[in-house]
């Protein structure tokens, strides 16, 4: 057989080169489902306790979340960790192929038995139930050029415009935002609280019983009274917005007309919603969202998708804030591509030159006539 190609070196070439073609082909439409899924699958499900500590966390919120967790299929283990604030998640790893998207249904139906277990605070808030990969694909940031934003006026940036469009791209397991946005902070005097007779409770009820959403109907519509030739839409305010109007919630009344507000016994202003995280990047103060995968997706495409959003949205951002991209893993998946490509190329570089020296029709003239005397 050897010198049946030898013989016939032209035929030879078109053979390999009809391999190399088919390779090359064949090589571009390989999808990354033939290869086995290496990583288990993981879940997690998160909660949040605003103004709890650790320990009270981990009684009231982790341990009832883990006591439904049983009877799940596939499931390895779990592990819970119970931060001070306020914050509880839970971490389940199932065996190497099991269906992520069963695991989360099932996850999902045992989180809902242990929800009207939980307190009104978390469940207001909400827990939510999502697949997950353990480990961080990559992490972006915004920053002020000019330092005149804040990092948690970034932070608010990232929470209102891009964080909710990263998490919807396919292939995003989960996103994590590095810093806290901007909320609405009372902080309640306790003499000034006694002196008036009242109670942080009582304070707490009464902001939210007067900041609501109502729908205040219309004026004109059906059954409507003869000689009513319009309909108008009443539009109420809304919730409140500015600290000026929090002040001016009232607490209590008198017979005698006086009235207690909100600014008699605290102080309102418009802060970060968590003090517990300060974000700065080389000395400047930035705001970063960190991104998972979901298990068995593209790290190559989603990495990609996820680099074009905010070239997308960087038209909304304030003039002087721009975004980069302090980490991403997939530049060794890069790097080892480009690695095997070129050790591919050398290999058919040297094959080919071994053979090309081994043919007969390359090969000097002397030689042939040997080859043909001992013949």
């Amino acid at each position: 057989m050897p010198s049946f190609f030898i013989d016939r070196p032209i035929f030879a070439w078109v053979i390999a080169i009809l391999i190399l073609l088919g390779g090359a082909l064949a090589i571009t439409t390989l999808g990354i489902e033939s290869y086995p899924s290496i990583a288990p699958p993981q879940v997690v499900v998160n909660a949040s306790y605003p103004g709890a500590d650790a320990e009270t966390v981990e009684k009231t919120v982790t341990q009832v979340i883990e006591q439904q967790l049983t009877g799940i299929d596939h499931l390895m283990y779990f592990s819970s960790t119970s931060s001070a604030n306020g914050g509880s998640s839970v971490t389940l790893t199932f065996e190497p192929g099991t269906d992520p998207d069963i695991a989360q249904v099932q996850t999902q139906n045992k989180v809902a038995l242990a929800t009207p277990r939980l307190p009104t605070e978390v469940t207001q808030q909400g827990v939510t139930t999502v697949k997950s990969n353990p480990d961080f694909l990559m992490f972006f940031a915004l920053k002020s050029e000019d330092g005149r934003l804040n990092s948690y006026e970034l932070n608010n940036l990232v929470s209102s415009t891009i964080i909710d469009q990263i998490a919807r791209l396919q292939g995003v397991g989960n996103t994590f935002q590095v810093g806290s946005e901007y909320a609405m902070r009372i902080w309640l005097d306790p003499d000034k609280l006694h002196g008036y007779g009242l109670s942080a409770a009582q304070a707490l009820a009464a902001v939210q019983a007067q900041n609501v959403q109502v729908a205040a109907g219309s004026i004109g519509s059906e059954p409507s009274l003869p000689g009513v030739g319009f309909t108008a839409t009443v539009r109420a305010e809304g919730r409140f917005t500015t600290p000026e109007q929090f002040q001016n919630v009232i607490l209590r009344t008198d017979n005698a007309g006086t009235t207690v507000r909100l600014k008699d016994v605290a102080r309102v202003e418009l802060g970060p919603y968590n003090y517990g995280q300060r974000v700065v990047y080389n000395g400047a103060p930035v705001a970063g969202v960190g991104v998972q995968l979901v298990s068995g997706a593209n790290a190559l495409t989603v990495a990609q998708q996820v680099r074009a959003k905010p070239e997308d949205l960087k038209s909304t951002f304030p003039p002087g804030v721009s975004y980069f991209v302090p980490y991403d893993s997939t530049q060794f998946i890069r790097i080892s591509i480009e690695e095997v490509v070129k050790t591919l190329l050398e290999a058919i570089v040297l094959c080919s030159w071994s053979c090309c020296c081994s043919c007969r029709t390359c090969a000097p003239r002397s030689s042939r006539r040997w080859s043909s005397r001992s013949r």
